[in-house]
């Protein structure tokens, strides 16, 4: 019961972490770059930025041409990256949970203050933005066995290439008290927050029960925004064979995914398990949506 207690305390913490990061000082605002404003009325507004004085910002959009919008109407503004404007001018969003496939992660951050929980038909998935590159999170299911810690730290190597290193740290809690389960990783995605593919590779690590053992993991993933509110996602687990003795497994998931409002989202999809030349599926369900 401590370990739980211990993991319920850091759920808090991260809560009290995971406050929305906006653009409050304006002067991080850059003239000459693209940002989405939203105003304090839910209306919103992409531009280039041309000026901005003490009282307002005075915008270059597409639709309306200029438009002067008072900073104290303003809720939120963010600097729109590349490959979210395209070369006619038009906004084109990228993946609102484009760290996420159905089960691994990516080389990109989740940005400072986007939080967001995952419903999955076997439990809840939280995982919070609380610095630049650096996210935590935590895992359960619906009996809270096990509970599972996260965290990983993004590095943007070129426009394209991203990479991160993170870990899963957990703990059969109360029905498992002893069992302890360890996954450092890396995780190398080349794309955006439209279209990307990663390759991912670790070692899975599980004591406390006499099974005490390791075993080199792999993944290959990838999703492509087919339109501003659809998105197709591929996901997959790999245990390889590397020793003698050791049984091949692996997971495939290909999906779908929509955007239903905007901070939610459903998937659903199929996972495909194969093992000692035998396979099985299972529906795979889960409901994103942002903290």
């Amino acid at each position: 019961m401590k370990v739980s207690a211990f993991f319920i305390t850091i759920l808090f913490l991260l809560f009290a972490a995971a406050t929305p990061a906006q653009i409050t000082d304006m002067s991080k605002v850059e003239p000459g770059k693209n940002y989405l404003v939203t105003k304090n009325d839910g209306i919103t507004f992409m531009g280039r930025v041309i000026s901005m004085d003490p009282r307002e910002i005075v915008m270059n959009t597409k639709a309306l041409g200029d438009v002067s919008i008072p900073k104290h109407d303003i809720k939120e503004m963010r600097l729109l990256t590349e490959g979210e404007v395209s070369t006619t001018g038009d906004y084109k969003p990228g993946e609102l949970f484009a760290t996420r496939y159905f089960i691994t992660t990516n080389g990109l951050p989740v940005k400072k203050g986007d939080s967001y929980i995952l419903w999955n038909w076997y439990g809840p998935d939280m995982q919070f933005g609380i610095a630049k590159n650096f996210g935590v999170g935590i895992m359960t299911t619906w009996l809270g066995v096990p509970v599972v810690a996260s965290a990983k730290y993004s590095i943007q190597l070129d426009k394209n290439l991203h990479v991160a290193l993170g870990t899963l740290l957990g703990t059969g809690s109360w029905a498992l008290p002893k069992l302890g389960i360890a996954l450092p990783f890396a995780s190398f995605t080349y794309g955006n927050r439209r279209s990307n593919i990663t390759v991912s590779g670790g070692y899975g690590a599980v004591w406390g029960y006499g099974n005490n053992g390791g075993r080199v993991l792999c993944s290959v993933a990838g999703m492509a925004k087919v339109s501003n509110k659809a998105a197709l996602i591929f996901d997959s687990f790999i245990l390889p064979a590397i020793n003698t003795g050791d049984d091949y497994m692996a997971i495939y998931m290909p999906g779908i995914r929509f955007q239903t409002a905007p901070n939610r989202a459903f998937q659903f999809g199929f996972a495909g398990f194969r093992s000692r030349g035998e396979g099985f599926g299972l529906p795979m369900v889960q409901w994103f949506r942002m903290l």
